[in-house]
């Protein structure tokens, strides 16, 4: 089997459409696959990796733990992009997970460098 270099490109916000919760399962399906899987969270995506969702009030489960749950599917490169945090008043220490936050033009870069660029 060839392995590809996939990169998932989170751009909305954990809860209120399917696109974050999609996203996570498919970068799992890809990784079980053995596949080179990266993940890019900018805009409103950076909320997805936020410590501390409180869902109760939405009915839904909070699903941020599987995030930690990455790193055993060794999905180990995720990406920031620096000026979405700053814009939201987050820094990397607000996060989850560890993650290599970058300039724009930086990720952009690694988007050039992918075989598939998926976006939620």
């Amino acid at each position: 089997m060839t392995t590809k270099k996939f990169m998932f490109v989170n751009r909305k916000a954990p809860y209120g459409t399917i696109y974050a919760l999609e996203s996570l399962e498919v970068v799992l399906i890809g990784a079980a696959f053995e596949q080179d899987v990266s993940m890019a969270f900018i805009d409103d995506g950076v909320y997805q990796l936020k410590k501390g969702h409180q869902t109760k009030g939405i009915e839904m489960k909070a699903f941020e733990k599987t995030y930690g749950a990455l790193e055993d599917y060794d999905v180990t490169k995720l990406y920031v992009d620096e000026e979405s945090l700053k814009v939201r008043g987050l820094t990397a220490d607000d996060l989850c997970v560890p993650v290599e936050t970058m300039s724009r033009a930086a990720i952009g870069k690694l988007m050039a460098e992918q075989d598939v660029l998926l976006s939620f």
